[in-house]
């Protein structure tokens, strides 16, 4: 899939912010995520601190500062994941990638609503 089709998903992810509960919009998830579009769809360069990829990840773990944002960010990431399977994986790794903890797992297994 190229850049064309993750403005695709991008775009579909978009129009389903409005069933996530809480301060963050998908939007802004999607739009931070976008930062490691080339790892996600092609497996490089792997993201390392510091670099544009990690930086959003970091925003992301800055702006999941409440349970209630930490589980919108969470429902944003799971449908991230359904549009970008197979490539889902790659969203998972993120986190780790750039040295951070999100507070609950990328896994599409994940149950959103119990994070604490």
């Amino acid at each position: 899939m190229g850049s064309k089709g993750f403005v695709i998903c991008a775009l579909m992810v978009l129009m389903c912010t409005r069933w996530v509960k809480g301060n963050v919009d998908c939007s802004t998830v999607s739009s931070l995520i976008s930062n490691c579009s080339n790892f996600i769809l092609y497996g490089i360069p792997e993201p390392m601190v510091g670099s544009p990829c990690c930086n959003a990840v970091v925003s992301l773990n800055s702006i999941a500062d409440s349970p209630d944002d930490r589980r919108s960010v969470c429902r944003c990431l799971m449908g991230l994941i359904t549009t970008y399977n197979p490539n889902s994986t790659a969203i998972a790794t993120l986190p780790g990638f750039c040295g951070i903890s999100l507070g609950f797992t990328i896994d599409p297994n994940t149950d959103c609503n119990s994070i604490p």
